[in-house]
């Protein structure tokens, strides 16, 4: 099955961290991995652990496997450091977008807000999640959805709006400014690991 549908919290603490695709987790999570040996300390080898910080950068983005290996090849065919370009095409993507913008309160919600077909990008349709912005793209919401929208809005905080990108909440606007830099991004991803995992 391609996507993962179960329980996000139960995922994300195997892995010791913050589900970050979601604003509604307040609740802190147990230390230990979730099941029932979850708290007997294990020696992860090398592999695991490249393994382990792929998987929680893939789930943090809800991206499948095959896109995400698609993401990387990209990020190491073009050049700079690849690690840092792969954050950035992640970034990128249309579903993440609304949800740094505070349009979502979780990247699921916002994923669902493209495919249903409330988005504009440069005044045309969108209804594809993985839509990969450009620096100076707007994105709008379409008339019909206005109401919903603001209702989603109005329950999220928007004091934590990120550089690279212009919100008017009251339009329903967003004008992606830049790729944003590496330094704006979530500190907790170690992307060298991936980089090391797809290298063997």
């Amino acid at each position: 099955m391609a996507r993962y549908t179960g329980p996000t919290n139960k995922l994300f603490r195997n892995y010791g961290v913050k589900d970050l695709s979601n604003r509604k987790l307040t609740v802190s999570m147990r230390q230990t991995a979730s099941g029932q040996h979850g708290a007997v300390r294990k020696k992860l080898s090398e592999y695991a652990i490249h393994l382990n910080e792929k998987q929680k950068i893939r789930h943090t983005y809800l991206v499948s496997e095959k896109q995400f290996a698609k993401y990387y090849h990209e990020a190491a065919r073009r050049k700079g450091v690849t690690g840092t370009i792969l954050l950035q095409i992640l970034e990128s993507r249309l579903d993440n977008v609304l949800f740094r913008a505070g349009f979502g309160i979780t990247r699921k919600q916002s994923r669902q807000i493209v495919n249903h077909g409330h988005i504009l990008v440069n005044g045309k349709k969108v209804d594809i999640p993985s839509y990969l912005l450009k620096a100076g793209d707007v994105v709008t919401i379409k008339s019909r959805s206005v109401d919903f929208l603001k209702n989603v809005i109005g329950m999220i905080d928007m004091a934590c709006a990120p550089a690279w990108m212009t919100i008017d909440k009251d339009a329903l606007k967003i004008v992606f400014d830049r790729i944003p830099e590496r330094e704006e991004l979530d500190p907790e991803f170690k992307e060298q690991l991936v980089i090391e995992y797809y290298s063997k």
